[in-house]
């Protein structure tokens, strides 16, 4: 196959905005995606990503310009595009009451696939998808992992020329996204396919051909990953932070360097940092005593980052105040875990679990789909009751006392939980009320608030960019000034802008005093972390500081390369276990 699979020329798009204006979601892109490569589409949410693959499958049509794939004119006939090619969206449709075999017969009947082809096309995908011994397992009992096998299987079920992902791998684990890059590298390779996603992930547009980044429906730069990280050259350091102080506090002095540092991330036990044009000569100002900024090799993250800070300086909240957090008259951990154990019916989906988290500690709890992690999430926050063991948070056993212990959580969950039709104000309102908050006490925890997260009170929350929606969950889950706060995979489907503004705010609460426990599958968060426990099989198989984490992967260089060493070792023994 040669030539382009995509042609797009001038290609615009607008939608009606909700105070009546348009609002550009492409606007006026023109590109080339060659036949047989690997392109990846990065950018942060709204930039546009989503609705131009949509355009490429056909599924909407542009307001003007023109978009031609494999050779056809998509606006004029794109059910011969969509003959061609396969679509997998963000949120796949399987059919959970069915089992995996009877998913893929429906999508073979749907797609028209003949039945003389059939039993060797579902083999090969079995096999390549590590699917077969599951096959009468229903869709709804698979973990998050096997469920994107599913659907990428579903979607493969005729062999497509062009094969698009929509973020295939967002809410899934290192080890599932690993699993479904060797699938999609094989698939390249053996069927010689062209691949086209859209990804949050640096390392996976790493391993593409190319690289497309887009902002506010506008390509900013394109390009072979080798190539686009010239960008970043002679502007990418590294620090170590001193004794005793976390990379992430750090990475905050650096951020809070104002017109000196562009980005910077904990990784490794260091912080990596970009510094603006020109700025290096300042550095050591903005260091503290004794810390000496190292040069780096730059990375394609380093490229991104410097491509959408030209475009979107950063709009950090304001570094957070002092917390006041009561101790409670007790000294020791705010947390404490003993003998934790959940049963469903007669599986156990948590054993023997026993950890401790200390006052302003920031504690990550993490774990491949189905570990076991997210059930321990709820027991400690007390959505679900334990079977056995004592959870005691801020002194309060919460088997025995769950209201008392509750009015010292906050929570923020996974899914925006708030109200979208309601304004940023009223949001608070109602949840401070709901907190106990009354009269000029919840007026001015909601000033303080909006205030700290750089919110605008007459905004609809509905139509809240997705890091403002999360900066609006944080505020109403801090009303109440908890002791405890609980973040449940919080930055899932937001972007690295946004991430990185998540965290220079938690990094705040921690130093006021708050207590965090979050989870996360973005395996770089583990980094700002105090200590990190990584479960799988219900069992806690790792615990410690993130540089204990790496050690006992044998000095893994990140922690997205130690979750996948710790999980897999901990599976061996366990096999072993069961073979003796």
């Amino acid at each position: 196959m040669s030539g382009n699979a995509v042609l797009a020329r001038d290609v615009r798009r607008t939608f009606p905005g909700p105070d009546g204006e348009a609002v550009r979601a492409v606007d006026g892109i023109t590109l080339q995606i060659r036949s047989g490569a690997r392109t990846a589409l990065v950018g942060p949410d709204g930039a546009g990503k989503t609705t131009f693959l949509r355009m490429i499958a056909g599924l909407i049509r542009p307001d003007s310009g023109s978009i031609a794939v494999l050779g056809i004119d998509v606006a004029t006939d794109p059910q011969a595009v969509q003959d061609l090619l396969g679509y997998m969206p963000q949120r796949f449709g399987l059919y959970e009451d069915l089992s995996i075999q009877e998913n893929l017969d429906l999508f073979a009947d749907l797609h028209g696939v003949p039945r003389g082809v059939r039993q060797e096309r579902f083999g090969r995908l079995l096999e390549m998808t590590g699917l077969a011994p599951f096959t009468a397992r229903p869709a709804g009992k698979l973990s998050g992992g096997m469920k994107q096998k599913l659907a990428l299987a579903c979607t493969l079920v005729r062999s497509p020329d062009l094969l698009i992902l929509d973020e295939p791998s967002a809410g899934v684990d290192p080890l599932s996204r690993r699993d479904l890059w060797e699938i999609l590298d094989r698939l390249v390779r053996e069927e010689r396919l062209t691949l086209l996603l859209s990804t949050a992930y640096m390392d996976e547009a790493e391993r593409c051909d190319e690289v497309l980044v887009l902002h506010r429906g506008r390509l900013l730069g394109g390009g072979a990953p080798a190539d686009l990280r010239v960008l970043a050259a002679g502007r990418t350091f590294s620090a170590e932070p001193p004794r005793h102080m976390p990379a992430r506090e750090l990475q905050a002095r650096l951020l809070d360097a104002a017109g000196l540092v562009a980005d910077a991330v904990p990784r490794g036990g260091q912080v990596h940092f970009i510094v603006e044009q020109d700025s290096e000569k300042q550095l050591p100002g903005a260091l503290p005593a004794g810390v000496v900024a190292e040069t780096r090799p730059e990375r394609l993250e380093d490229a991104v980052m410097v491509l959408l800070r030209r475009e979107e300086p950063r709009s950090e909240p304001p570094a957070a105040p002092p917390v006041a957090v009561s101790s409670g008259g007790r000294e020791g951990p705010l947390v404490r875990v003993r003998d934790l154990t959940r049963k469903f019916g007669d599986f156990v989906a948590v054993r023997n679990t026993s950890f401790d988290v200390a006052r302003g500690e920031i504690f990550g709890l993490l774990g491949p789909n189905g570990a076991g992690k997210t059930t321990t999430f709820r027991m400690l926050c007390g959505l679900l009751p334990a079977s056995g063991g004592t959870i005691e948070v801020a002194g309060v056993n919460l088997r025995t006392a769950r209201a008392q212990a509750r009015g010292r959580i906050g929570y923020v969950s996974q899914k925006f939980a708030l109200y979208g039709n309601l304004t940023v104000r009223e949001n608070l309102q109602f949840f401070g009320a709901a907190y106990g908050l009354r009269g000029k006490a919840l007026r001015g925890r909601i000033d303080e608030m909006l205030e700290r997260f750089g919110l605008d009170p007459a905004a609809k929350s509905g139509i809240l960019p997705a890091g403002f929606r999360q900066r609006l969950a944080m505020a109403a889950a801090l009303l109440h000034e908890p002791d405890i706060l609980f973040l449940d995979e919080p930055t899932s489907g937001i972007d690295p802008l946004a991430r990185r503004a998540f965290w220079r705010v938690i990094t705040g609460l921690a130093q006021g005093g708050v207590t965090v426990i979050v989870t996360t599958h973005f395996m770089e968060e583990a980094e700002y972390c105090d200590r990190i426990g990584i479960m799988d099989a219900g069992e806690m198989i790792a615990l410690g500081a993130p540089e204990e984490v790496r050690r006992m992967a044998d000095g893994a260089g990140d922690m997205n390369g130690a979750f996948i060493a710790i999980v897999e070792a901990g599976r061996r023994r366990r096999d072993e276990r069961s073979a003796a």
